[in-house]
Formats: C-alpha cells, structure tokens, sequence
C-alpha cells in the first residue's frame, strides 16, 4: 500500500470527472475505470459502462501492482490485447497518474469490447461478397460509356488534374476531343459526362454551344 500523498484527493476527484464523462461519450463498447493505486485491495473508485463485472472496491489489476512496484512503467500502455472474464476479447489502454514526487497514485483505465466490432465488420464482410461468377461481368453505366469516361479521365491526368476540377476553358477544350471522336454521340452521353465532371447537365449543354464548328 502506497502512503496517500497531498494530491491524492484532488487527482482521483479529476478523474472522475474525467471518467464520467469518457463513459458517456463511448458508451455502451468502453468499460471506464478509475483505480486508486495507493488502495491494493480496494482500488476501484469509479466504473462506467461496467462491462468487466467488478465493483467499486474490488482490487487492482496486474498491471496496476506493476506500476506500484516498478515506477519506471510507462505512463500510457495503449490498444493492448486483453479479455474480459467472460472471455470477450477486448482492447485496453492504462494511463498512469504520477503525483509531483513522481509516485504513481492512480490509473484510468479504457477496456473496450471487440466482440461488438468483429460482428459488424462480419456483417459487413458478408453483405460486400459477391459470387465469383466468371461468366457474368456487367456495368450499370450506359452501354460504351467507359471509353467516354476513359477518355475524360486521360485528359483530366494530362493536366495533373482530376475531372472534377477541370477549369471552364479546359472543359471545353475537352468536349471539343469528345466531339471530334464521336463519344457525344453515345447515347446518354451527355449524362455520363456532367454527372463524371461533377456539374449540371445545363452547364455541360451551355459548354457545347460554345464549340466551333
């Protein structure tokens, strides 16, 4: 047990108003907790978001005895592996409070839960597969639109530019090669191009009246 020393009070009672509202912003997936590291047996103060079980005055973790005995731990241990007693996979990050003698006094603690995560990202996994089905390739653009889009984007890429930024002079400059290669011919061409270069189809329709003959 560590003597408490003339900050002790002050600093668990920033910490828990610190906790509290960490508990409130990352709830419901982070367990906050707040340990008295001068109180072995008793160490926890404060716990939001209980996803571990414990208890207000249940005893310190391993790692807090480890700051207690070995001073020279760092601060902030970050995004380590650990489990809850339940067995769900969790990630952690300690941060150790030092009062101005350089003691560690206290330690706040995130435990967040994976499990919760993992589902989602396999939920999503599941949802983005598609069937490898070599026989079918298909496109909901326009039938023939890629060269036309190709062809946007080589023109934007000589430039060192990207379509969307394409300057007024320049997109007319580059209706005037889609026009000489037939692609405004294509059937919703128009559509295909306004929407690829990002402005309205009566700004695209204004910009070919301008075209020479």
């Amino acid at each position: 047990m560590t003597t408490p020393s003339p900050d002790h009070d002050y600093v668990l009672a920033q910490l828990r108003h610190i906790a509290h509202g960490l508990g409130e912003t990352l709830a419901p997936f982070c367990e906050v907790v707040v340990h008295d590291l001068t109180q072995q047996d008793h160490a926890i103060v404060a716990i939001h978001n209980n996803l571990s079980g414990r208890d207000i005055g249940d005893p310190m973790t391993e790692l807090g005895g480890q700051r207690v005995s070995h001073p020279e731990t760092p601060e902030v241990i970050a995004n380590y592996p650990n489990r809850f007693p339940d067995g769900r996979q969790a990630k952690s990050t300690s941060i150790g409070i030092r009062d101005r003698k350089g003691r560690y006094i206290a330690a706040l603690c995130l435990n967040v839960d994976l499990t919760v995560f993992q589902n989602l990202q396999n939920v999503l996994n599941r949802f983005g597969m598609t069937a490898a089905t070599a026989e079918v390739s298909e496109s909901l653009a326009p039938v023939g639109s890629q060269a036309l889009l190709d062809h946007i984007d080589a023109f934007a890429a000589r430039r060192s530019t990207t379509p969307r930024a394409l300057k007024a002079d320049e997109r007319r400059a580059l209706l005037r090669e889609l026009k000489d290669n037939g692609l405004l011919e294509m059937r919703r061409a128009i559509d295909t191009v306004a929407q690829h270069l990002g402005i309205s189809r009566t700004t695209l329709y204004l910009d070919t009246r301008k075209l020479t003959p």
